[in-house]
C-alpha cells in the first residue's frame, strides 16, 4: 500500500490519480491538439494527462499557465516560483510546494531558503525580498484573502515594481486553483 504524504518535502513526490489520466495512444483528436501547448521541455505528466479529459479547458489553461510561470518580462521565473510555494503552504498541497520548491532552488541557485520555509513557514528568516514576496503569496492566498496595502507597501519598498506585482498575485492566484484540481484529482505518495 502507498503511504500519502502530510509534510511538506523536498523531495518531489509522486503524485497518484484518483482518475485514469489519457492513454495516448487512444486520446482523441481534441485531446491530442490540447496536449500540444504544454512545455515542450518536459515529459507530459499524469496530472496534464488527467486534465485532458476536460480538452476544452486544457487548452486554454496550458497557455494560462505558460503565460504567468514562464513569461519573460516582470517578476523572475524564480521568484515566481516562491509565489506558487506561498500559495501551496496554505493550500497544503505538499506535490506543488516540492515541485516549485525545486523550480526555485534550480532557478535561484539558492537551496537553503526552501529548507527554512519548510521548516518556518512565513516565519522563515530569509533575505527581505524573499521575505516579502512569501509572506504576500500566503496572505492572497487564504481564505478570505488577508493582503492588503500595507503587504503592497512592503512589496515595493524591496524593490518590486508593478509588473512584478502582477506577476506575483498572478502565480499565486494560479497555483490557489491548480493546488484544489491536485487535491480533488489525487494525492502525493511515497516511492
Amino acid at each position: 500500500m502507498t503511504r500519502v504524504l502530510q509534510d511538506f518535502t523536498t523531495k518531489v513526490p509522486i503524485w497518484k490519480p484518483h482518475v485514469m489520466p489519457v492513454d495516448l495512444d487512444h486520446a482523441t483528436p481534441a485531446q491530442l491538439d490540447a496536449l500540444q501547448v504544454t512545455p515542450s521541455n518536459r515529459k507530459i505528466s499524469d496530472y496534464v494527462l488527467v486534465l485532458a479529459h476536460d480538452a476544452e479547458t486544457l487548452k486554454h489553461r496550458s497557455p494560462l499557465f505558460n503565460g504567468i510561470m514562464y513569461n519573460r518580462g516582470g517578476m523572475s521565473r524564480a521568484e515566481r516560483e516562491i509565489g506558487a510555494v506561498g500559495a501551496s503552504l496554505v493550500n497544503r498541497c505538499i506535490y506543488c510546494a516540492a515541485v516549485h520548491a525545486e523550480r526555485y532552488a534550480q532557478l535561484s541557485k539558492d537551496e537553503t531558503s526552501i529548507g527554512k520555509i519548510f521548516a518556518d513557514g512565513v516565519d522563515a528568516e530569509l533575505a527581505p525580498r524573499l521575505s516579502a514576496i512569501l509572506q504576500f503569496a500566503v496572505k492572497l492566498s487564504q481564505c478570505r484573502p488577508a493582503a492588503d496595502g500595507e503587504d503592497l507597501a512592503r512589496l515595493k519598498d524591496c524593490g518590486l515594481g508593478d509588473e512584478e506585482i502582477l506577476d506575483l498575485v498572478l502565480s499565486a492566484s494560479l497555483f490557489g486553483w491548480a493546488n484544489r484540481l491536485m487535491h480533488t484529482l489525487g494525492e502525493p505518495v511515497a516511492e
